[in-house]
């Protein structure tokens, strides 16, 4: 089980090291990480779980936060509307993304970050990817594109910026003139890719 104590810190070189490609096919070893991963995510918005093993709630995790510096993350959050995206994702390649910019109002987190940070990080308003998902159930890895957008999109590029050794914290503005609050996002017309 994934715990606090697992995850490095900001000023760690595994995270501003661009991640390797996983291997096909998985070994039981990164079987195990893609599962520890998704469980620390769901445990950490546990309030039980939360207060027995000291977790810091998260939407998302990336391999190299726990010094692994392989192409993997897993996200399990909620949209405005009741969605759930709970994946466990290896080898993701962005296919396509949004010309506009969003953020999220009072800025991002991340489990790696311990101190207050200020300012706001840009991203895309939506996002495709393209990776294998790993089912948790059946240890099977399922060939998916995703479109994400507003703030689940937000979710995906955080991790995905991590598997890419770039930290939210190297991307930080006083002000996005040019971008709109994630909250207030419009859905984007689907992509043509």
């Amino acid at each position: 089980m994934i715990t606090m104590k697992n995850v490095i810190k900001e000023g760690h070189p595994t995270l501003v090291t661009v991640a390797k490609p996983v291997k096909l096919p998985l070994t039981q070893g990164d079987q195990k990480l893609l599962k520890d991963l998704l469980n620390y995510v769901k445990h950490s918005q546990d309030d039980e779980m939360v207060e027995k093993y000291d977790l810091r709630p998260a939407v998302g995790i990336a391999a190299p936060q726990v010094n692994v510096s392989k192409r993997m993350f897993a996200v399990h959050v909620t949209d405005f509307d009741g969605t759930l995206y709970s994946y466990a994702i290896v080898n993701p390649v962005l296919k396509d993304k949004s010309t506009e910019l969003i953020y999220v109002p009072g800025g991002e987190g991340c489990l790696s970050v311990d101190r207050e940070t200020e300012g706001l990080t840009p991203r895309y308003a939506w996002v495709v990817f393209e990776a294998l998902s790993y089912d948790v159930q059946t240890g099977k890895l399922i060939p998916i594109e995703l479109r994400v957008e507003g703030y689940v999109g937000i979710v995906f590029q955080h991790e995905f910026d991590h598997i890419n050794g770039i930290m939210y914290t190297t991307k930080l503005f006083k002000e996005l003139p040019m971008a709109k609050p994630a909250f207030e996002f419009v859905e984007a017309p689907e992509s043509t890719s």
